[in-house]
């Protein structure tokens, strides 16, 4: 976006952008394409609980015990006031739901979910609803019967654990600037200035995982996000320090049970369905 002086417009932050005050009822709901946003948030709290549902694109959301991402067909509920921010890939098309305290019994720590083509549905039905409509009775109805629904949604293990603990705190920042970084254990304990028994005993104690399980979870949380933000399965190998693709694949196969073509497009079937779109599966990234 340029200016008429021709200088580029800085994009507002979407976290500022939305106003909450205007809550009319227990939850309200906006659809934001990242096109019209910075890519990254600043960190922000609210009193409002959040669902963060991706349409297309990844988010990845940092806040003060983790870091999650929300790949397509997934959502990311972040308790209110909880601090985080929200890091978008540039081709990210979300919805924002906002749930009023007290208003359903949801869980009081950050998690990602799955969510059911129903309940998409019926939380895109609240988005594109006028304002006036906001407190007519089958609005009121309608509400409800989401907030149920959002309460039964089993939770997806798409989380990086991280800990306040200044020594894992370091190696964790160092591993998500530079995801390729391929020092042992024991290297990192030099690093740390810890001996390697100590540094394997504070990382399940802090985290609740191994170095090795660790690291993997960081790469798969990486993984998703970047795949969905369009790269090609060699690029993100190469990128988190895989010697083959296929090691890659491995890895992910594990971790998800499915392979990453595969994974990206059940979720892309799954969101078609949602919105009455049925088109033969295909894949949303190259191999």
């Amino acid at each position: 976006m340029i200016s008429k002086s021709g200088q580029p417009l800085m994009k507002p932050s979407c976290s500022t952008a939305i106003d909450l005050s205007s809550s009319h009822g227990p939850a309200m709901a906006f659809r934001v394409d990242f096109a019209d946003y910075e890519a990254e948030g600043v960190q922000h709290q609210h009193p409002q609980g959040q669902l963060i549902l991706a349409l297309h694109g990844a988010v990845t959301c940092t806040a003060e015990s983790g870091v999650w991402i929300v790949p397509p067909d997934c959502g990311l509920w972040v308790p209110g006031g909880v601090s985080h921010s929200n890091q978008v890939t540039s081709n990210a098309r979300l919805t924002y739901l906002f749930v009023e305290p007290g208003a359903a019994t949801l869980p009081y720590e950050c998690c990602t979910l799955s969510v059911s083509p129903m309940l998409r549905e019926m939380i895109h039905r609240l988005a594109d609803l006028p304002e006036r409509d906001a407190r007519d009775a089958h609005v009121e109805r309608l509400m409800r019967v989401m907030l149920d629904e959002l309460a039964l949604m089993p939770r997806e293990r798409l989380e990086l654990p991280i800990s306040a603990h200044p020594k894992i705190a370091s190696i964790a920042a160092a591993l998500l600037a530079n995801p390729s970084d391929r020092r042992t254990l024991d290297q990192w304990a030099e690093h740390v200035a810890l001996s390697e028994r100590t540094l394997k005993r504070l990382m399940v104690q802090e985290t609740g995982l191994s170095f090795g399980r660790w690291r993997r979870q960081l790469h798969l949380v990486i993984a998703l996000r970047e795949l969905a933000g369009g790269a090609t399965v060699q690029q993100v190998a190469g990128d988190l320090g895989y010697e083959s693709t296929t090691a890659f694949i491995i890895m992910f196969r594990k971790a998800l049970g499915t392979t990453p073509s595969r994974y990206f497009a059940d979720r892309l079937l799954n969101a078609e369905r949602a919105s009455g779109s049925i088109n033969q599966p295909r894949s949303l990234i190259s191999t």
